[in-house]
C-alpha cells in the first residue's frame, strides 16, 4: 500500500524557519515525482514545489522562491520541505502527493499527483 505522511508542521513566529518531512511507504521517493502543496483557510490548494523524479529538477511557486526548498533523501525514503522567512500568509495546511512527473504547480498540474498524504498544519503567527 502507497502510503504519504507528513511531518514537522507546528506554530512558529514571522520570519521562524520549519522543516517538513515526506515519508513514503510501499514506494521509493526516488521512482515518483514529490510534490509540496498547502491550502489556507477559504482557499483553494496551490502548488509549493516539487521535485521530479528524473533528474532531481525543483520546482517552486514564485511566492516561496527564495525562501523555501525541496530535496530528497533517499536513504531516509524521504522528501524533506524547508522554509524560512515564514510569514502570515504562509499559514496552511501541507500536503505532500506522489505523481509520475512534476506536471505543474497549477490546479490542472495538481490532477496528476495520484498519492496524497493526511497533512500537516503550519501556523506562522505572533
Amino acid at each position: 500500500q502507497l502510503q504519504l505522511v507528513e511531518s514537522g508542521g507546528g506554530l512558529v513566529q514571522p520570519g521562524g524557519s520549519l522543516r517538513l518531512s515526506c515519508a513514503a511507504s510501499g514506494f521509493t521517493v526516488d521512482d515518483y515525482a514529490i510534490g509540496w502543496f498547502r491550502q489556507a483557510p477559504g482557499k483553494e490548494r496551490e502548488g509549493v514545489s516539487c521535485i521530479s523524479s528524473s533528474d532531481g529538477s525543483t520546482y517552486y511557486a514564485d511566492s516561496v522562491k527564495g525562501r523555501f526548498t525541496i530535496s530528497r533523501d533517499s536513504a531516509k525514503n524521504t522528501v524533506v520541505l524547508e522554509m524560512s522567512s515564514l510569514n502570515p500568509e504562509d499559514t496552511a495546511d501541507y500536503y505532500c502527493a506522489a505523481g509520475p512527473v512534476c506536471a505543474g504547480l497549477n490546479s490542472e498540474g495538481q490532477l496528476k499527483f495520484d498519492y496524497w498524504g493526511q497533512g500537516t498544519r503550519v501556523t506562522v503567527s505572533s
